[in-house]
């Protein structure tokens, strides 16, 4: 490539990264605007208690049915109020769990977007992989995740593989529709300034996909956890759905909503990293946002 090449595609990746950058008062109405979505929210999980709350005083509903908010909190702080090392609290089985399905995650969306970006620059490809990877996520997981543990036994390696199985799909979508749905134009100047393809692929296709592909990551990170899960109830040694199967076996309904009170907690936590992770690299995608 020739230096005056090289320097007119040097301009366009300065362009594209200077161009699309926020206001700060579009910063701070954001900001503004966040504060209030968690007034709602903490609004909203106010009423949701109190009237469970009611409901079960009122209602006269069974324990065994639905427990009490006082119960469920009860059975939650007894699990918090421990040493983190203790095989009695929720620590060391909700860290078995999220480091599991962090594994399948990144294997499941790195696997996504690689075969996502090969569909998108090539047809024959995309015709090639595309029928079997619809194929693929229309099984139903719960069905194949015993012949999953078969494979791979009830070790760790069927809990990776059931969380990048559910996390693969979002992520191929996601980055295949955004690569694909980039401006003519813009391919057309590349071509005009003579970049090879994956110079096209890296300066515009890529930045372009990004929106797309966190939309991808924000699914593919709740899958990922769901499909761990699911594998747990299956046959391990450790993890949260461990703790949601011996809470079932005796019948400690407060215990298992209290379980599923940390990995509603979890969900919201790890959407609102990657939330966070898109806002600070994906700045541009901030101007399209009331």
């Amino acid at each position: 490539m020739s230096e005056a090449k090289t320097s007119v595609l040097a301009n366009v990746t300065a362009i594209e990264a200077a161009a699309p950058k926020a206001p700060a008062v579009a910063g701070r109405k954001r900001r503004g605007k966040g504060a209030g979505g968690t007034v709602i929210m903490v609004l909203g999980l106010l009423i949701l208690f109190g009237g469970w709350a009611l409901a079960v005083k009122y209602l006269e509903i069974p324990s065994y049915i639905l427990p009490s908010p006082v119960a469920v909190w009860h059975a939650l702080w007894s699990g918090i109020a421990v040493s983190p090392s203790s095989p009695l609290g929720y620590y060391l089985p909700l860290w078995g769990t999220l480091k599991n399905a962090a594994i399948g995650l990144a294997i499941g969306s790195g696997l996504g977007l690689v075969l996502g970006s090969l569909m998108a620059e090539s047809r024959v490809i995309e015709k090639l992989l595309m029928p079997y990877a619809f194929a693929l996520q229309s099984l139903p997981k719960v069905a194949i995740a015993p012949l999953v543990v078969i494979w791979f036994g009830f070790g760790d390696g069927s809990k990776v593989a059931i969380s990048a199985l559910l996390a693969f799909f979002p992520m191929l979508i996601n980055s295949f529709t955004g690569l694909r749905a980039v401006e003519p134009e813009r391919i057309d100047l590349m071509r005009s300034l003579s970049a090879s393809r994956f110079e096209t692929y890296r300066i515009v296709k890529l930045p372009n996909a990004a929106p797309y592909i966190f939309a991808g990551l924000d699914m593919a990170v709740v899958y990922a956890l769901l499909g761990t899960i699911v594998a747990e109830f299956l046959g391990a040694q450790q993890g949260m759905g461990v703790v949601i199967t011996q809470a079932q076996a005796v019948t400690d309904v407060a215990g298992v909503f209290a379980a599923l009170v940390i990995l509603g907690a979890m969900g919201i936590l790890l959407h609102g990293i990657v939330r966070g992770l898109e806002a600070r690299i994906v700045h541009w995608g901030d101007r399209g946002r009331k």
